[in-house]
């Protein structure tokens, strides 16, 4: 048995984190693997602060460069403080975004270039890369469609139409440009069919 690092990715509204909690629940249950579900920007103490920083309305004046800096540093905590020493331990720890996410929405939306954004990354995570990354692929509005439905949105969804179509095209984007350990998968799909496209691939990766 060994840990396993998994990093879910998509647009707003995709369906991260309901498969996460049912990724857990199988993983558990049906192959008695140890299994930690945790979340970007947050998942430590000092990243859940920075978290509610980026994600509140009262900061719409935040510089794009700021944006991007606040999400390496909650990154770098989560690893440090984390994923790395669960993984160590042998866990599976499945996180609800990771560094593609910085490459679309600072990277390629908020325009800082993927290149700029992938190095301060680099630094932040310390050499540290997923296992797997699932990328959820799903049309930007009928994600904000599905996310407004459920909640008021934050400092990032309530962005822009515009904001969100250049999000999806910045995944697009990194994932072609980096495209080691990314898989795809339909995110328009039931959820049922979702989780077992993920499964599937969980379950090639560690020979379940």
């Amino acid at each position: 048995m060994k840990g396993y690092f998994l990093a879910l990715e998509g647009p707003d509204g995709s369906g991260k984190s309901t498969i996460a909690k049912l990724l857990k629940e199988k993983l558990e249950e049906d192959y008695k693997r140890p299994t930690v579900l945790t979340r970007e920007p947050g998942g430590t103490k000092i990243g859940e602060e920075i978290r509610s920083i980026l994600l509140s309305t009262d900061n719409m004046e935040m510089a794009n460069r700021t944006e991007a800096l606040l999400y390496a540093a909650s990154r770098a905590q989560h690893v440090e403080e984390k994923i790395l020493p669960l993984v160590k331990e042998n866990n599976i720890v499945i996180s609800d975004r990771y560094l593609v996410s910085s490459l679309a929405y600072q990277g390629f939306s908020r325009g800082l270039g993927l290149k700029e954004v992938m190095d301060i990354n680099l630094f932040a995570i310390n050499g540290f890369y997923p296992d797997r990354i699932i990328f959820f692929d799903l049309d930007s509005n009928l994600g904000l469609k599905r996310k407004f439905a459920q909640k008021e949105g934050d400092r990032l969804e309530i962005a822009g139409e515009d904001f969100h179509k250049q999000v999806y095209l910045g995944y697009k984007e990194a994932i072609k440009k980096y495209p080691a350990k990314v898989k795809i998968i339909d995110a328009s799909a039931s959820i049922d069919q979702v989780l077992k496209s993920c499964l599937e691939i969980i379950k090639e990766d560690l020979n379940l």
